[in-house]
């Protein structure tokens, strides 16, 4: 029997990923001048048209992936830089874009808990002379685009110096909530007020501009680094009494983060979207009969502490992107074989599913064969055109979005886009 979902109730009453391996008002009102869809059109032969989908692409900003180019730019050739990625995005007939707003608890909007990001001005802390976040979201909602916030929750820095932040950081007010891990900082899941913390921090900018969705990505607690380990002794002594063991302690941690910021989320605007990127693989059947059949190297339940299964079925998301970033074929971890396992993993719940697609392995002179190959993203999207759960595509990175080395992503856009369409939410 399917369970009751939210929506049934109401109406019915890496590059790193491969090593570990063997709308707000504004947006309302712009959706409503879409043009209509095509449903026919270029394509796959007997491919399904969507009259609604998500296509997106992350914007990253952490060490300065995406934008701005590099740090300590003028304001005005920062606006350029976004305006170039927010127009691309559009001639590519994309909806959305994920912007990293929150990379290393920072800022890229004037917050009063968090200071400005190093890689505006290169300087953390110091005022870039315009607020980031206010125009990215005028410009996405002018061109018909959402905006998604994408947090970091718990990465502080990607160094283990708390003296290089400046010294109004929280983390160098309250040194017992951080960690040093694997050469970089983090908070502590563990503690409740850091929990807490994070989640004001972020839910600042809920409240304050019309996002369209708050995003996290794949990082909880850290990836393994081998020789190493995540020191949460004392909070793991007095917080995981209770439980069977320290890893399920930190699962719940992580549980607690996710449905207390949904919940937060929808206090606030209900109509805000919240969803998460996850690494691809939620256990690896061996370890779990309900796993994928894949061969992981990192499990999220085991090694992340992210049970981003039990999100999707507790339904404490309103959207799911897995990062499903290998290519069909690949033994390890089959794109062909994951993508059906998240469709059965959405079915029957409330939650949306759109697949994280590797564009920037397009192309790579380091990837295998498949992703030399021009056409190989298209197969991505005509195999999750044959899952009705599967309802888009997000693409890393906008950097490659523009570039397109090999052409994929223009491939992309010849075979399965013919117009552009609204998000299906």
């Amino acid at each position: 029997m399917g369970r009751m979902t939210r929506r049934g109730f109401t109406v019915t009453a890496a590059g790193m990923m491969s090593a570990m391996l063997a709308s707000g008002e504004a947006g309302a009102a712009a959706a409503r001048s879409w043009p209509a869809p095509r449903t026919t059109g270029a394509g796959a032969p007997g491919e399904r048209r969507r009259k609604r989908e998500f296509r997106g692409m992350w914007i990253a900003t952490v060490v300065n992936v995406d934008w701005p180019s590099r740090p300590g730019l003028a304001p005005d050739r920062q606006r350029e830089e976004l305006i170039t990625l927010l127009d691309t995005a559009v001639d590519r007939r994309l909806n959305a874009v994920m912007l990293q707003i929150r990379p290393t608890a920072d800022a890229f909007w004037p917050s009063p808990f968090e200071p400005w990001s190093e890689y505006l001005t290169g300087t953390q802390g110091r005022y870039p002379g315009w607020d980031p976040l206010s125009f990215a979201v005028r410009e996405a909602h002018r061109r018909r685009i959402e905006l998604h916030g994408w947090f970091n929750p718990y990465r502080i820095a990607n160094h283990r110096d708390p003296g290089r932040l400046v010294a109004t950081h929280p983390a160098r007010i309250h040194p017992e909530w951080v960690v040093p891990y694997g050469g970089k900082l983090y908070y502590n899941p563990g503690l409740p007020e850091v929990r807490r913390f994070v989640q004001d921090a972020m839910l600042d900018a809920v409240s304050r501009y019309d996002l369209d969705g708050v995003h996290f990505d794949d990082y909880f607690y850290p990836y393994p680094v081998a020789g190493q380990r995540f020191d949460d002794d004392t909070a793991y002594a007095r917080y995981g009494s209770g439980f069977p063991d320290r890893a399920a302690w930190r699962r719940d941690n992580i549980d607690l983060l996710v449905r207390e910021m949904g919940q937060r989320i929808k206090r606030r605007k209900r109509h805000v979207q919240f969803g998460i990127s996850p690494f691809a693989v939620w256990r690896n059947r061996s370890a779990d009969p309900l796993g994928s059949d894949t061969r992981a190297g990192v499990q999220t339940y085991d090694d992340l502490g992210a049970d981003t299964r039990k999100w999707v079925l507790e339904e404490w998301i309103d959207y799911i992107v897995p990062q499903v970033y290998w290519h069909i074929g690949f033994a390890a971890a089959d794109y062909a074989k994951l993508v059906p396992w998240w469709a059965e993993t959405v079915r029957d719940t409330d939650v949306q599913l759109y697949v994280g697609e590797a564009l920037y392995r397009a192309g790579d002179p380091g990837q295998p064969a498949p992703w030399q190959d021009p056409a190989e993203l298209s197969r991505h999207l005509t195999l999750c055109r044959e899952y009705p759960e599967v309802l888009g595509n997000v693409y890393f990175s906008a950097k490659q979005v523009v570039a397109d080395p090999i052409g994929a992503m223009a491939r992309v856009v010849k075979d399965h886009y013919p117009a552009r369409v609204r998000p299906p939410h």
